[in-house]
């Protein structure tokens, strides 16, 4: 089903080169996305490209079994928002959508891939994006820090 090359182009298009830490990104040093507080024993600045997808196919991917642009759009929240918040997005938009028993609790398993998947992508998608956006505002809500990101972070959450 899904693709993880054709998610990992997408994502590597969001994200940038090295970027050292500013008050404005709670990762600090990031490069591809790769950030020196999740990783922090490795030199961000050194990283490379092929080590970064490397990482993201190790930490990140659990998408095979969707479609792909619902396993698209999963994966960038997870690169950006994290794998569990992801998730929780995923599994709250199922939820809206499907009468049947859904658990929120971030972890992708095989009833979450089923309720996705029996879901039509395009109205998925559109729920997806809106919580996504939703969760960016929290974000500079709740750390004003933040705040400089959050149109950025608005224009990713509708792609």
């Amino acid at each position: 089903m899904a693709d993880f090359d054709i998610a990992v182009s997408l994502v590597l298009s969001h994200e940038g080169g090295y970027t050292p830490a500013k008050p404005s990104d709670p990762g600090g040093e990031t490069k591809f996305g790769i950030s020196k507080r999740e990783y922090p024993h490795l030199d961000i600045a050194l990283l490379t490209r092929e080590e970064a997808i490397d990482i993201y196919r190790k930490d990140f991917w659990r998408y095979d079994q969707l479609g792909q642009e619902v396993a698209n759009k999963v994966f960038d929240i997870a690169v950006n928002a994290g794998p569990d918040r992801a998730h929780r997005i995923l599994q709250e938009s199922i939820k809206s959508m499907v009468a049947g028993p859904i658990v929120v609790d971030g972890k992708i398993g095989p009833q979450t891939i089923a309720l996705a998947n029996a879901c039509g992508p395009e109205k998925l998608l559109l729920e997806v994006r809106a919580r996504q956006a939703v969760h960016y505002a929290k974000v500079a809500i709740n750390n004003p820090a933040t705040v400089p990101n959050l149109l950025g972070w608005m224009r990713r959450a509708v792609v």
